[in-house]
């Protein structure tokens, strides 16, 4: 069982409760490039359950039925308002802050559900599937829109971009999940992942760092 809890950076834990993760794939158009797929005309959605986020802070636990996890680093928006088929303009007074985090995927069983025709979540929404830092309070940030995030593994990048790339930027998406999937307090947007996306290992050591200013660590349990 989980006990995971929002917190923001300066570890103050928020009274926000522990909601489901709306995220999107090919949000990036040299991610897409990468997976051998189109950038999609309209956000490709799906939900990690609550039961899935985990702290950063703890050691990334790799799950037992797949031998192929990747890393997807993204992102992350924190709700602290409803949004119900809501206007872009209406988004920004909604969140609460930004973060980053690593939308675990087994590729391998990923490949097998496609092949069937079958839904992903049994790859992407396992328990702990998504790994979340703590939040940066939103007044932060000047520009959604222009955000770098960066990911080292054992001391290499291996992913970097910049929300300027994104295919539907951040207050536009949420929007647009709004109009299907109701947000409420303490849910969470994961907002895709740009190229580089790769294999985790027992042992490795992970560096994030989000807009050039925030910087986070962790491990790869399991060594």
């Amino acid at each position: 069982m989980s006990n995971y809890v929002h917190e923001f950076i300066t570890g103050e834990t928020t009274n926000l409760p522990v909601g489901k993760a709306v995220c999107v794939g090919r949000n990036y158009a040299d991610h897409a490039k990468e997976m051998g797929s189109q950038v999609p005309d309209d956000p490709m959605l799906f939900i990690k359950p609550a039961t899935s986020l985990r702290a950063l802070s703890e050691p990334v636990q790799l799950p037992g039925f797949s031998s192929d996890v990747h890393h997807e680093l993204e992102l992350t928006v924190l709700i602290e308002k409803t949004l119900c088929k809501s206007e872009a303009a209406d988004v920004h007074a909604a969140i609460a802050g930004c973060g980053l985090g690593i939308d675990l995927t087994a590729r391998d069983l990923q490949a097998q559900l496609k092949q069937k025709s079958h839904p992903w979540e049994k790859s992407k929404g396992f328990d702990g599937a998504g790994v979340l830092s703590p939040f940066i309070p939103i007044a932060e940030f000047e520009d959604l829109r222009d955000v770098d995030l960066e990911l080292h593994i054992n001391g290499q990048v291996r992913q970097s971009g910049n929300t300027r790339d994104m295919v539907f930027p951040v207050t536009e998406l949420i929007a647009h999940i709004s109009q299907y999937f109701t947000l409420l307090p303490g849910d969470v947007v994961m907002t895709g992942t740009p190229a580089g996306v790769g294999p985790l290992h027992p042992g490795d050591q992970l560096a994030l760092s989000l807009a050039g200013r925030f910087h986070f660590e962790s491990r790869v349990g399991g060594a």
